[in-house]
This record gives C-alpha cells, structure tokens and sequence, in this order.
C-alpha cells in the first residue's frame, strides 16, 4: 500500500503483544483468583453442612438454605421479568424516528452507542435488578417459613373477629408481598420510562406531543398497577391497626386500635381503598381513551382525600370527640389492650393479693419461728463470691469461673437445699504460654464443678463447699468433669489427635486426656482441612503435623451460640447455666418464641426489658431478639447442651404454643417431647430470668384490670434500681426457697420488688413459682401493699442501714486500711403481713483478693440488727432464739450472744484451751473496734494457738466436739 501521509518515513514502532510466557502467566492468576474465590465461598458453605451434621441438626441447614434458595429465584425472576419485560416492550413500541428535532439529535448517539449490545445490556440489567430482589427476598425466610405453616391461635381479635394467626402469621408475609409489587413497578415504570425517552416515545423539550400513544398507555398501565396496589395497602392497613403502634398517655409502647382509629382511621382506609380502585380503573381506561386527563384527575383526587380523610378527619375526631371525655371515649378500647396485653405476656393468671405490709404479731418467738419457716435465705450472693470461688478453687490459672455463679437446686440429707454452683471453665488468658498449639491443641477444656450451700459460710465467711478441689469431689457423686463446651469456650481447638491435651494438674504433675467423645467434625479429610484453613483464616490447619488421624476441629461452643444455630427461630435467654445430670454436665437453656403480630397487645424491647445492674456489667446476660420490639412471648423450649459431647437436645416445654407448633411443622423432627425429659433433669429446670423481668416490667402496669385506674396512671410501679450498686439500673431478681402467704411450704421461686412511679417506699412484691414439680409453676403472685401506709422499699432500706450510726462506724472500721465493703443481694421475704430484708455484707481487704462474708443486715418492722451470722441477726430483731433453734434437753444452751462462743467440755485441758480461744476472740473484737491493728493480730494469734491446743486435746482423748469455736482468720479486717 502505498504511504498516504505524505510526510517523510522511518521505522515505525510496533506495540508488541505480550509473550506467550506473560499472556499463560496472566491466564493462570486470573483462573487461580476465579478459583479462589469460588474455593473461598465453597469453604463457608461446607464448614457450615458439616458443623450441622456433626451436631445431627443437618435437618435445620438443609431447610433453611432450601428456603433460601427457593425466595431467591422465584423473587429475583419476578422481578426480572418484570422489569425486563417492561423495557422490551417499550423498546418494541418506540416511534419511527423521521423528522429529528435537537433533542432526539442528541440522543441518537446513545442510541447508536448501545445498539450493539442492547441484548446484553438488557440481561446485565434485568440480572442485576433480579440479584438484588432475590438477595433481599431470602431474607424473608422465617416469614416465608411462618406463614406457610401457620398454626391458628384459637383466639380472634376483638375487631375483626380474625384469628391471631392472621396477624401473627399471614399479615407479615402479605406486606411483604405488596412492599415487593411496589419495588418491582416503581423499577418497571422508572426503566420503561428511561426506555421510551430513549427511543422518542416520551419528549421533554420537542414541539408537539409529548408522549405517543403507546407510550401513554405502556406508562398508564403501569401506574394503574400502582394505584391498585395501593388499594390493597389501605385494604390491609385496615387489618394493620390492630397491631399499629402509637404513642398514647397510658403507655409508651400502645399496640391496637383506639377511639380514633375506629372511628376515623378505619372508614378512611375503607373509602381510600374504594377511590384507588376507582383511580385505578381510570388508568387503565387509557388503552382505549389515550389520555392522562381522567386518570391525573382521579389521582388528584385519590392524593387530596388522603390528606383530608385520612389525616385531617382523624385529627378533628381527636380533637373534638375524644380530648373533651378522653376516659369514656378510649375505655373500650383500653379494656380490650389490658386483656390482649396479660394473655400475650403469660401475665392474665397473676394473682394480685392485698396484704398489710406491717405484723401483727406479739410474739417474738413465734415470729422467729416464722422466719426461719418463710424462707431459706440465700447469704451466699452469686454475684458477689464469684472471686473467692477463683482464689479458694481455681488451683490453675488456666481456670476460671464465670463472673457471675448461678443458683440451683441439690439434695443433700434428703432435703433440697440452694445451691451456688460454678464451672472451672478454661481460661484463655491464664495459658502459661500462648501459641498455636497451647491455644488450640493442649488447652482445650476446664474441669469439674464447684458448688457451695447458699445458706451458709463457715467462720471464715468463705464458702461452705459441697463440691471443690481437682478432680472435684464431694456431694454431686461421679460425673464426666471435663467441660469442652462453656460460657467461656469461645473459640475453637483441635481434638483427639496426635497432640496430647492437657487434662488437669495436681501434686503429681499434669494429666495428659485425649478427646474420646464424637463432638465437632472430622479433619482426617484433607478436603475438610482446607475448607477449615480458608474459613478460620488459620493456614497451619491446612499443613500442620499437630492434626492427623482422629483430629476433630471443635466449635460453636458457648451453649448459647450452639442452640442460636440449630434454632435461629428461638430467642435465648441470657444465662444458660450448668446441672450435675445423671452422670454429666448439662447446660441448660430457656429459650423463647415470640412475635410482634398479636392485636392489641402493647409491645416490649427486649433489649431494655431484659437490662437489669447484672447486665450492665455482664454482656454474656444479654439478651438479643430477632424481632427487637415483640408483643408477644412464650418459655416454650428447654433446650440442654452436653458440657462434654456438646449434644444439644430441644424439648417442648409450652406444649399449648401456637408459635412452637408453627416452627415444629417448619423444622420437623428437631424438637423432642416434654416427656422425654427426665426427673432428674426436670429436678433442675426453674423459671427462665428474662421472661420474669419481661413480665414484671408489664405488671408495672398492666397489674390493674380497670380501664379508668390505668387511665388515671394512679396506680403506676416501677422496678426499682438496684441499691447495692451505684449503676443506676434495676435491681436483678433473685432466686430463693421461699413461700408465699398462701403456700404452705418453701418452694424455689423467683422474686421482687416495685416501688410507686418516682417514689422509693414499697408498693408491691412479687414472687413466681419456679419449681417445675410444683402443681402451680409459672404462676405469679402479688402481694400489693397500701397506699395509705407507707413500707420501706429497697433503697429505703438500704439507707437505713447507712445511716444508723453503730452499723455506719462498724462499715466504717471494716473500710480501714484498704479494704473495700460489698453490698450482697437485698433479699425481701413476706412475713407475717410484713416484708423481712436481709443483705449480706462482704469486706475484701488485707492481703485477701476476694470477698469474705463478715456481717448480715436484717431489718423488720422497723427494728435493725447488723451481726456476724444470720442467726444471731434474727435473735436480735426477734428478741431471742426461736423453739426450732433451742438445743435439745441435756444440753448448755450457751449465752446465745456470739456463733463463736465455744461449748463447755468435760476434758479441764480442752475446756481451758476453749475458755483461752474465747478471750482471744473477744480481745480481737475489742481491738477491731478501736482499729488497733496490732492488737488484733496478737489476738488472732493466741486465737489460733488456743484452738490447735484444744484441738491436740480432744484427739488425745479419742476425739470430743468442742467444735463450735470461731476459725481464726488470716485477714486484718475479719
């Protein structure tokens, strides 16, 4: 060809295509990132089926990701096709383009720009608009799932007479249905429109008419389905005002219809819904009239009946009808709230008492009788002696218990007896050396339970162990002590395999154990190896030499994050705690089902509800819902997880739930009957902590059945803040053996306390049966005082004790040095017509590390004792011993005055020692009031050089009780 530049030539200069070498370089790291990926989303997928299947709840996985996959092409289709239908036929009905004018000028380079790819165009946008739908559609699942297996209520909404499963089951999945339709013809009419502007069946600036024909009757169509899903929206709002929420006087969280929804909202919605299928007719009426001028019209008038019907008729209704008789107006309907409010949160059973709140009673004895019959009160605060558990049994470092213990119940003596109980979970931060392999391979797992009675402390004021040291032993018997699954296991470890773990340590030196049970999930398969390398981030699982035959990877393993997987239908409860069970260590775990769909019933965050000085400091007892704000609540599931196969059993618990027999049907087969719980399982159950404060946050109101008193607001409690604490957040309730009025014996319950609305005296308490063999567990009493008396609350109490000027200088002296006073639980008992507190009281000082149980406050009717045991604090307010505490005939009964004075023995050797061990602890008393530090040690010491030697006196003998001397103690401020 011959040179057209016309200029001189040279040698030109060829842009090379990359060597063969570069080009298969880039080939192999593109399909190497492709594969990367897809291996990376891979990873996820298996390590999730194989987690399931370990745990035999393959059923759950399988269902949900059918589910999943299910909404996500059938909605993410619709909305394709929807779309992409729209743009073809708007593409197939543009105009011939003759006459140009500028503005379809300046449009034909677009059009000459995509017409090559206007197939792909239209795929990668209809693909697009359909991921997103489909994406947005899985999440849709447990609607999905809810309202397809549906089970009725057996109960009908006062309105209109529907069952609660409409709203409950059906109402959410048809909103979701219309927000969908919405979505999809918003994006229709938005893509049809850009379409025929685009090809010139829509103009802007061009002289003549602004739309063609088809395009008018395209669009008009569109819009006509837009009006007529808003007929149906106002036609389900209808339904949707018996679950609406609104701000009302009465509460802050009022769900249901009142005065002026009845009455003016509801016949808006009825003649809104008739004028939008008016609108929409007229829309569809342009196929044959080709104009906007009626439907614009009708659109108009739709738009401004909106305003006035539906916000400036109610608003004049409101103001004019029901302000001036607010009471008679809204009572009707207030009724209606109080009734499906108490049924839905379990609370329409609760028995309201009135009781005086002061004793009648003379007789002293007879009322110390009384209170050592009303309760067995728990001294040992869960919640306070969780440090001495560390220091007196954490033996490793690599142990450690939880922050907060638990109570339960255990037998010993043929008699149940309260039971502060604790596991020796694992610490991570105690390892001695952290690394890869201590981390995951040699420390796995803690040891053993540590119990201590809940009545009691030794001399000391440490715990009186029923269960202690390494192995643990004592009254629980013999069990599987090793704990692979706690509130503390949060990350994973590798088992079984070649790498030895460390089992416990003792004077021997460390026991070494090797995972025997069939827990977590096999990594023998080298496929299973990497999927778990890519999925924890963790390369060396791919290639270590620490994994081999038998190796199991364990995970998921807080009991809570176990029973959350198999069931993400259930809100749990925040604290699982463990029970010695035939031979293992059982998590157990109160699990709830809940909805925001019951009409009338007001609704509850139960993030807030739930918040009491325990979760404030303690994020592990929070509870999360799925639906944050629900109306609606049931214990309806126990669920238990092995602490050391990490099985996880569910069983239906509320055997009459409706929302249970809904998932039951969804997820088949996973949850178990409530008879295959066993008795000594069921001998641990107990009613659930957040369920209880979600129900006493309702009675605060909700106690009352009159529309006017709730009304009035005059008979508003509240949950008092808790007084040992300076966090400002509501006391916690407390678990104890106790009985109510009515009650003829002690059974486990759970309690507490309300004071008026912005006042600090007592207005009621309230008590609940949590003892599942009882004949009424569940049910709560009441016990509501007068208004025209006046009884100490809580915080009343405790200022009390603060401000008496003996207990104020004994607080005082125990605060010498460095030495810190810890308030324990503020129990209140109901006795004879009036409310007995007792508090323990613990110092931690000295050299100590942990509380010491050194005082016990009581307080009843007025009177205050602040002594050294629980006993001597009932002689004081009671004026001496009770019957049931005199010592049986032939015995001394003693001077009554002090726990440590030691009986008389016949041996002059021992008896001597005694009478020396007496005065040193009574010179010990003396200088710990003047703060003579010194002086108390000394007495300490002959305290301690009495006791041994009436000690060596009695085993000289063949041995003798002179047993109930004080234990000498090694702290300054004892």
């Amino acid at each position: 060809m011959p040179d057209r530049g016309g200029g001189p030539t040279g040698p030109r200069i060829r842009v090379g295509r990359p060597s063969r070498r570069v080009r298969t370089l880039l080939m192999t790291l593109g399909v190497l990132a492709v594969l990367g990926m897809v291996f990376t989303m891979f990873a996820g997928f298996w390590t999730d089926w194989l987690w399931y299947r370990s745990v035999n709840y393959s059923s759950v996985f399988t269902t949900t990701l059918w589910t999943k996959i299910g909404l996500f092409f059938v909605f993410g289709l619709l909305m394709a096709l929807a779309v992409g239908f729209n743009i073809w036929l708007a593409h197939r009905m543009r105009p011939p383009l003759s006459a140009m004018s500028m503005e379809q000028q300046n449009l034909d380079r677009y059009r000459m720009g995509i017409a090559p790819y206007k197939k792909w165009l239209l795929l990668g946008i209809t693909s697009l608009v359909g991921l997103i739908a489909g994406a947005s559609a899985s999440g849709q699942w447990r609607t999905w799932l809810m309202w397809v297996n549906g089970v009725p209520f057996g109960q009908k909404d006062p309105q209109f007479k529907l069952d609660v499963s409409f709203y409950a089951f059906d109402l959410p999945w048809y909103r979701f249905l219309l927000g969908f339709g919405f979505a999809a013809t918003i994006l229709s009419l938005i893509a049809a429109a850009l379409t025929h502007y685009l090809y010139g069946g829509l103009r802007i600036t061009s002289p003549g008419a602004r739309a063609t024909a088809a395009a008018t009757g395209h669009l008009s169509v569109i819009l006509g389905v837009f009006v007529a899903l808003k007929a149906v929206a106002y036609w389900l709002d209808r339904y949707g005002l018996a679950v609406k929420s609104s701000d009302f006087k009465a509460t802050d969280n009022w769900t249901g219809l009142r005065y002026v929804d009845a009455n003016a909202y509801l016949p808006a919605k009825t003649i809104l819904f008739c004028i939008a299928v008016i609108c929409a007719l007229l829309f569809f009426a342009t196929l044959w009239r080709r104009t906007w001028q009626l439907p614009v019209i009708g659109f108009g008038l739709m738009v401004l009946s909106a305003i006035l019907i539906g916000g400036l008729y109610p608003a004049i209704v409101q103001k004019f009808q029901v302000q001036p008789n607010e009471q008679a107006k809204e009572a009707p309907y207030v009724e209606k709230n109080l009734k499906a409010t108490r049924e839905a949160y379990g609370i329409d059973d609760s028995q309201v008492s009135e009781y005086p709140g002061t004793s009648r009673t003379e007789d002293k004895t007879r009322l110390r009788d009384d209170a050592d019959a009303a309760a067995s009160i728990r001294i040992l605060d869960p919640n306070i002696v969780s440090p001495t558990f560390q220091q007196l049994q954490q033996i490793r470092n690599y142990y450690a218990f939880p922050t907060n213990l638990d109570v339960d119940r255990y037998s010993k003596d043929g008699a149940e007896q309260d039971t502060v109980i604790g596991l020796r979970e694992l610490n991570y931060n105690g390892i001695p050396k952290r690394n890869w392999i201590n981390d995951h391979f040699r420390y796995t797992h803690g040891y053993g339970v540590v119990a201590a009675e809940g009545t009691s402390a030794d001399a000391g004021g440490r715990p009186e162990f029923t269960e202690s040291d390494l192995p643990s032993k004592g009254d629980l018997g013999t069990y599987e002590q090793r704990v692979y699954y706690g509130e503390r296991t949060t990350t994973y470890s590798i088992v079984g395999g070649p790498q030895k773990e460390i089992d416990y340590s003792d004077d021997n030196g460390e026991k070494t154990y090797s995972y025997k049970g069939d827990s977590g999930v096999n990594l023998a398969n080298p496929v299973n190896r990497a999927a778990y390398a890519v999925a924890f981030s963790e390369p060396q699982i791919l290639y270590s030499g620490a994994i081999g035959e038998g190796s199991r990877i364990l995970y998921n393993r807080t009991p809570k994050e176990r029973v959350e997987a198999i069931a993400p239908w259930l809100t749990i409860d925040g604290d699982a705690y463990p029970a010695v069970v035939d031979g293992k260590i059982q998590w157990i775990v109160d699990a709830y089902t809940t909805t925001n769909g019951y009409p009338y019933a007001s609704r509850t965050t139960l993030g807030d509800t739930t918040a009491d000085s325990l979760t404030a400091t303690n994020d592990q007892r929070a509870v999360v819902a799925q639906q944050n704000q629900v109306n609606y609540i049931r214990n309806s599931v126990k669920a238990t997880v092995d602490a050391y196969s990490g099985e996880v059993k569910l069983y239906q618990w509320d055997t009459r739930d409706p929302v249970l027999k809904t998932w039951m049907k969804a997820f088949p087969g996973t949850v178990e009957a409530k008879s295959e719980i066993s008795d000594s399982l069921m001998a641990h159950m107990r009613y659930p902590q957040d369920l209880f404060k979600v129900q006493r946050e309702l009675l605060t109101r909700y106690h009352v059945k009159d529309a006017t008193t709730f009304l009035s607001g005059s008979e508003v409690w509240q949950v008092p803040d808790d007084p040992t604490n300076k966090t400002g957040d509501a006391v916690p309730p407390y678990y104890l053996s106790m009985k109510m009025p009515d009650q003829k014996e002690q059974v486990f319950s759970l309690t507490t306390t309300f004071t008026p609305n912005g006042r600090d005296n007592l207005s009621a308490f309230m008590a609940v049966n949590a003892e599942p063999g009882s004949q009424d567990y569940g049910k709560i009493r009441i016990l509501k005082l007068p208004t025209s008396t006046t009884v100490s609350g809580p915080k009343q109490v405790q200022s009390q004790f603060n401000s008496q000027q003996d207990i104020a200088e004994t607080i005082r002296l125990l605060r010498g040095g460095d030495s810190e006073v810890e308030y324990g639980n503020l129990l209140a008992v109901p006795l004879d017509g009036g409310l007995l507190y007792v508090e323990p009281v613990y110092v931690r000082g000295g050299g100590l590390k942990y509380p010491l149980l050194r005082k016990v406050l009581v307080t009843y009717g007025g009177q205050t004792a602040f002594e050294d045991t629980l006993e001597e604090a009932f002689d004081k307010i009671f004026g001496g011993k009770g019957s049931a505490t005199e010592p049986p005939p032939g015995e001394d009964e003693g001077t009554g005055e002090d726990e440590g004075t030691p009986p008389p023995s016949d041996n002059p050797t021992v008896q001597e020692a005694l009478n020396d061990a007496q005065d040193a602890f009574e010179a010990g008393q003396e200088a710990l009031k003047k703060n003579d530090w010194e002086a108390y040690g000394k007495a300490q010491k002959d305290l301690e050089d009495a006791l041994r030697r009436a000690e060596e006196a009695q085993q000289a003998e063949g041995g003798g009780g002179g047993g109930g001397a004080p234990e000498p103690d090694a702290s300054p401020n004892a």
